[in-house]
């Protein structure tokens, strides 16, 4: 194939999946297609719990029903492809439905990391500064901390895109993955990825490790603060809202940082696991880590299904 110098010489992609068994098909098909119709219905009743609920509408919550509906269509950027693929014989995505994955991909999966910062804050403050709780967190500052943070990520996802855009492609086109991934997507570049590489083992973790060091710092705060709080049950009601957080803090970034720090020519197909996790389990679980000791959450999704029954 001839190679050109400003375009992608390759039209389409080959997925190559989670396997290439195709006794593995079905039963992967079956798994995911419950997994992703369970995270739309969990986040979706989450969202609408926290909506139509007058005692749920706190800026903890705010939060969450925004975590839940990034959650969706961070999940649907990736799910509904799989499981075609895993009908189809011929598993290719288009040179632009590849890139414009990997854009929603990062963005919203960046955007879920400065939700858990956002969050971790709110519980900062409720925790070590309740008396002007009111006052930082208000609806307004919320609003704003949503927008702001949240903006970062489209950036850092355009700039890896087009960065992406100017190389060319034109030996093989075969995935060894089930989403359009960075890296696997760089090996099969016949151009220099050199600032790719630069700008993904400088920018990118940046972009990862400054959400989790807020979260990090938040939590440290509100170790030492609970613990200095001398009823009981007091400590256990705080221990028990921010354990939700941290649960899900744990989950998200201890897969997505095993994948990503770590040099591009490193990836192997042993990290598709842990793709799995930040990029569908994690989504499908946050609803019930929420939800599981949640009472007020709770008693919001009871009167949401006895008002739809």
């Amino acid at each position: 194939m001839e190679r050109i110098n400003h375009t992608s010489s390759v039209s389409e992609f080959i997925l190559l999946g989670l396997s290439s068994r195709p006794e593995d098909q079905k039963p992967f098909f079956v798994l995911f297609l419950i997994v992703y119709l369970v995270t739309i219905t969990g986040n979706l009743l989450i969202i609408l719990a926290i909506c139509f609920n007058p005692h749920l509408q706190t800026p903890m919550y705010f939060f969450l029903s925004f975590l839940s509906l990034t959650d969706i269509c961070f999940t649907t950027s990736v799910v509904p492809k799989m499981l075609m693929n895993f009908l189809s014989e011929k598993k290719t995505i288009s040179y632009a439905g590849c890139l414009t994955q990997m854009y929603f991909l990062y963005a919203l999966g960046n955007g879920d990391s400065c939700l858990l910062a956002v969050m971790a804050f709110d519980r900062y403050v409720a925790v070590c500064d309740p008396f002007h709780y009111v006052t930082t967190m208000s609806h307004h500052h919320g609003v704003l901390l949503v927008v702001f943070f949240c903006s970062f990520p489209h950036l850092h996802s355009l700039l890896h895109t087009l960065l992406l855009n100017r190389l060319t492609f034109c030996d093989s086109n075969v995935i060894h993955h089930f989403l359009c991934d960075l890296s696997p997507v760089l090996k099969l570049s016949c151009s220099s990825i050199f600032v790719n590489e630069i700008v993904q083992m400088t920018e990118a973790p940046i972009v990862l490790v400054t959400p989790f060091l807020c979260i990090a710092f938040s939590y440290i705060r509100i170790l030492t603060t609970v613990l200095k709080i001398p009823s009981t049950s007091g400590k256990r009601k705080d221990f028990s809202t921010s354990g939700f957080n941290l649960t899900v803090v744990t989950l998200f970034y201890g897969s997505i940082f095993y994948v990503y720090l770590q040099p591009p020519s490193t990836y192997t197909v042993k990290d598709h696991v842990a793709t799995t996790v930040y990029t569908v389990l994690s989504s499908m679980l946050n609803p019930f880590i929420y939800s599981l000791r949640n009472k007020d959450l709770k008693q919001g999704l009871r009167k949401l299904m006895s008002k739809r029954s």
